[in-house]
């Protein structure tokens, strides 16, 4: 094996989105349950993509981004701020560790609560649009 072996390792021509979304998820402790249940979709859905049967749209994709402190662009493509390789482990409290997890939880809820804002907003539009107001 070369030096070099872990450079790039979820490069674009070594891992797949599912590779790094599954190392992404599992760097952050979570199972794909959890993950299912934070983004708000089936587990079904979060099981597809981790075996690249399907891609996620846009919208879950920046959740996602954020839910597993990793960059949209290294979810895509490998590049970008990303887990590291195997074999490479961050040192990090327990506490550390516990205050993480729930800024994520925290970031997943604004992240919903932003997408039920816009839902209203374009339902107030329509209905305004209605009654001529």
């Amino acid at each position: 094996m070369n030096d070099d072996a872990t450079d790039g390792w979820f490069s674009e021509e070594r891992a797949t989105f599912g590779d790094r979304l599954a190392a992404a998820r599992d760097g952050a402790g979570l199972s794909q349950k959890d993950l299912a249940r934070r983004l708000g979709v089936k587990l079904k859905t979060v099981v597809a993509w981790e075996n690249d049967i399907s891609e996620p749209r846009a919208n879950r994709l920046q959740m996602m981004a954020g839910l597993l402190n990793v960059s949209l662009m290294w979810l895509l493509n490998g590049e970008g701020e990303g887990v590291d390789p195997p074999g490479v482990e961050p040192v990090m409290t327990q506490d550390a560790r516990a205050i993480l997890l729930e800024m994520r939880d925290l970031r997943g809820d604004i992240d919903r609560a932003s997408d039920r804002l816009a839902r209203l907003e374009k339902q107030l539009r329509k209905y305004l649009e209605g009654t001529g107001a």
